[in-house]
């Protein structure tokens, strides 16, 4: 015969598994507030570090312990606004449009042969202004991003058709760039004169609420474990 465990039992059971639950996600929170506020110290820095020469910072992808994302780098790419391009969908504050990507040559000798640079945002509708503009003589300069593959829910890229991710294998491919680099060149200068892509090389309102969310977590977790007690005592009252 199948027994039951009493109700009085089931009721602190599911009270302490919604504590757990509740701290748990509290201090995950906590976890990717210290991730973030490392991210933010590491946006601010760069916007005042002087750029390094790309191939340099390329050289370090694979050494222990170092981490490209967001490295101020400078090279030089004279057809960077003449050769052909890929474009990532998008979402700013202004609407929906693209990103444009293009590929630019390495100097020789270094670790890989190409790099994507991502020239900045378009707004919806306005591609068929984009032309070919012209010979890029000065430094370029931008920050380096890492990459990031398709999920189970980002939608597949059809042949000349948009990208959803940021699969650089992939869309270095589409370019036809040989050996390229795992990273993108988000381009912060020179801005295309006359019209052109808008260069957002990294977001400047990037939110930081995770405090909040982990205070909002432990708060109802004392408050589920609140109710249980003010429940007891007046169940004894």
């Amino acid at each position: 015969m199948t027994r039951f465990k009493p109700a009085h039992m089931i009721a602190p059971a599911l009270v302490l598994i919604g504590v757990v639950v509740l701290c748990s996600l509290g201090v995950w929170q906590v976890q990717r507030l210290q991730w973030k506020t490392h991210i933010l110290a590491r946006i601010a820095a760069l916007q005042t570090a002087p750029p390094e020469p790309l191939p340099v910072v390329l050289n370090r992808i694979g050494d222990r312990g170092v981490d490209i994302d967001y490295t101020h780098a400078v090279f030089t790419c004279p057809t960077l606004q003449q050769t052909p391009y890929q474009r990532i969908y998008a979402v700013t504050d202004e609407g929906f449009g693209d990103r444009v990507v293009t590929a630019c040559p390495l100097p020789p000798g270094g670790r890989y042969r190409s790099i994507l640079v991502d020239r900045g945002y378009v707004a919806n509708g306005d591609l068929a202004k984009l032309t070919p503009g012209p010979t890029v003589d000065g430094p370029v300069i931008g920050v380096l991003r890492k990459g990031a593959g398709a999920t189970a829910v980002t939608p597949k890229h059809q042949p000349g058709g948009e990208w959803f991710d940021r699969d650089a294998d992939a869309i270095a491919a589409a370019l036809s760039a040989p050996d390229p680099a795992p990273v993108f060149f988000m381009l912060e200068s020179p801005a295309p004169k006359g019209f052109g892509p808008t260069p957002m090389p990294v977001p400047t309102d990037i939110p930081n609420n995770h405090l909040g969310y982990a205070i909002t977590w432990f708060g109802l977790a004392i408050a589920l474990i609140g109710f249980y007690i003010a429940t007891l005592i007046r169940r004894r009252a």
